[in-house]
Order: structure tokens, then sequence, then C-alpha cells
């Protein structure tokens, strides 16, 4: 796939994703609007059933003093008798005695008249003292037998100085929240657009890893072509000197010539297995034979394989081997085919006479392996 039309897949691919993130943005603006109108009308509703529920409260404590009052045959004047402390919590200014059985049946009896549905806390505060003289915890669910006596009813708490309250717990907060409710609005369509996101930054990586993979094979498959192009000129050359009938009177050129053709063949059969395991890349299980290698070995067998081709141009080669420590773990074969090349190149690209300098030296505990050649280098944008 070329470079124009992976960009083209690319820029493609990032307009639709930009379109589907458009999308959402405008869905998204039209549902916070129609969720705001919502809410708003959610919290009109809440704020009046609040005060429904309040002005309730207020008039069943108001009907609660009335009656506490007329028991005792008090002509006080209850305005702004009952006052709301809190959303949850009313206290009821009454200068009367109070009797708190008394107290707990009048507020029981009002607020199920009010249809007033909640568990509630009451207490009596006495402001000389600044104390609670009486409390008491009343659940609506529990009833009341009307022939037992609590022990409220020898308690008597005589006239001045005292205040009830009302105190509802299970309206604490008000049981609305409002963010709570538009949460799932944006939750959902956040996901979905990540997901996508996700997709596309994965798709975007596969299509560039197929890219590189693709020229890995196509840098493989030159390289490949370039190496098995030179053991057949050198067993070609060879097999031309062994055709001539004069090399049966040199037995050490022939026996020579023979070793070349032998090593070539034998390099050609590893070109071959090298090119079975092109298959792998895509499988990334490359596998490396790795061993002890004698790297000087290694540069002397390669040197006795170029010898011919070197004396065709009437080149020469110089093995400046000073390494004292030769042998790495490696891959031979692959080893053997940088070195190859190196020299391969050296040659090929020279416009004169070869002259070549292949020197071995450690530097910092590491081997090196330079050659040096009179060939026409390497373009610096090439690097």
């Amino acid at each position: 796939m070329s470079r124009r039309v992976i960009g083209t897949v690319i820029l493609l691919a990032s307009l639709s994703v930009l379109g589907v993130l458009l999308t959402q943005l405008l869905w998204l603006d039209t549902a916070f609007q129609v969720q705001r109108q919502q809410l708003e009308i959610q919290r009109r509703q809440h704020s009046q059933l609040e005060k429904q529920f309040n002005d309730r409260v207020v008039i069943a404590l108001t009907n609660v003093t009335e009656r506490i009052l007329s028991i005792n045959k008090d002509p006080s004047d209850l305005f702004d008798a009952v006052k709301q402390v809190r959303p949850n919590y009313f206290a009821v200014t009454i200068n009367d005695t109070l009797h708190p059985y008394l107290l707990e049946s009048l507020l029981r009896r009002e607020f199920e008249r009010r249809n007033i549905n909640e568990d509630f806390e009451y207490g009596i505060y006495d402001c000389f003292t600044d104390s609670i003289v009486y409390g008491s915890y009343v659940s609506l669910t529990d009833s009341v037998d009307p022939g037992e006596v609590p022990h409220s009813e020898l308690l008597k708490l005589d006239k001045d100085g005292h205040y009830f309250g009302v105190f509802f717990p299970r309206r604490e907060g008000g049981g609305w929240d409002p963010e709570r409710t538009s949460a799932s609005t944006w939750i959902f369509p956040a996901i979905v657009t990540s997901i996508v996101f996700l997709f596309f930054a994965y798709s975007v990586w596969v299509i560039l890893r197929q890219k590189r993979l693709s020229e890995i094979k196509n840098d493989f498959i030159g390289n490949m072509t370039h190496e098995l192009k030179t053991p057949i000129s050198t067993i070609a050359l060879s097999s031309e000197v062994l055709s001539d009938p004069d090399i049966v009177q040199e037995p050490e050129r022939l026996r020579s010539y023979a070793r070349i053709i032998r090593e070539e063949n034998e390099r050609l059969r590893a070109q071959v297995e090298r090119v079975l395991q092109l298959a792998t890349l895509d499988r990334e299980n490359l596998h490396l034979k790795r061993e002890e290698v004698d790297l000087h070995t290694v540069v002397h067998e390669v040197a006795g394989a170029m010898k011919l081709t070197l004396e065709e141009r009437k080149g020469s080669l110089t093995l400046e081997l000073q390494a004292t420590r030769s042998v790495v773990r490696g891959d031979r074969m692959h080893l053997g085919n940088v070195v190859r090349n190196l020299l391969d190149n050296a040659i090929k690209y020279c416009t004169d006479v070869p002259v070549i300098v292949v020197r071995t030296r450690e530097r910092n505990g590491s081997f090196l392996l330079e050659v040096r050649d009179n060939g026409i280098g390497i373009r610096k944008e090439d690097l």
C-alpha cells in the first residue's frame, strides 16, 4: 500500500470520526437543553411539594397548639407561634401547660388528618434551664394501645418558658439530586465516543504497522535478490575457470575453486531458507539461531568467497584482524551476510580498482568491525 493511499485512508477515517464527534456534540447540546427544561420543571414540582408539605405541617402544629390552649382554657394569642427553623425542623412557642403524652397524641392525630405520613421526633425545650426536658421518636407505623399509659403521663410542664419542636429525620437533604439526574445524559455518549476513538487509533496503528512490515518485506526481497546474485555469479565464474583444461595441471587451484563452489552452494541453500522465513514476519515469530560465532573465521570465509570476484576486478582485500576477543553470540548466517554485503557493495560501487581493508578491534569492551573502501560512498540523505 503506497504512502498516498495510506494518507487518504487515514484522512477519510479522521473526517468520519470528526463527523461522529460533531454529531455527538450537537445531540448532547440538544439533550442538555431538553434536560435543563425538565430539571426546571422537576425543581418547581419539588419546591411545590415541599411547600405543600410545610404548609400542612404548619397547619397541623397550629391546630395542635389551639387544641392545647382550648383544653387549658388559655386565651393566648397564637400569632406566628409556629416557625420553620430548617426545611425539616419546626418550632412552636406556647405559653401554656404542656403534657408530653397529650402533645404526642395530638401530633399523631393532626398529622394523620393532614396526610403527613412521616416519622418524626418531638422535644419540649425549657427556656429557663436552656435544656430539653423531654423528647421522643414517633414512628407512624407503631400503634399505641389506649390501655397503656406511658411514663410521660406523670410529667406535666407548667406554663411559660416552654416551646416544643418537631423534627422529620427522613426529609433531610430533600431527596432530589439534579446532578445525579443529569449524569446519565452524557455518560453513555461519552463511553460510545471513547470506544470509537480507541478503535480509530487502533486501526491507524494497524495500518502503519502493516505499512512498516510491507517496507521490511520489500527491503528483504531487494537484499535477498542481491544476496542470491552474488553466489550465483561466483559459482558461474568458478565454473568457467574449472572448464579450462589447464586447471587440471594445478590441483591446488582446482581444490580452491571446488571449495568456493561448495561454499557458495551452501550459501544459496541458506538464503533459500531465509526466503521461507519471510512469512514469519506477519506472525512476529522470526527466530535467530544464536550460537558462539568467531567473527574472524566468518571474515576469512567471506574473503575467500569474494577472492575470485576481486581477481576479476584486479582489486585487493587486506585483513587487519586486531581484536583479541573475536567470539560473539549471534546467528552465523546473518553475521556472514552482513560481512558479505559490505564487501560486495565495496566492490560493486567502486568505479576504479577496488581497494578494501577489513579491520577488527576492541573498544570499550565491544567488538568493532570496520570495512574501508574507495567506492563512491553513500549520500548524506540516504543515511
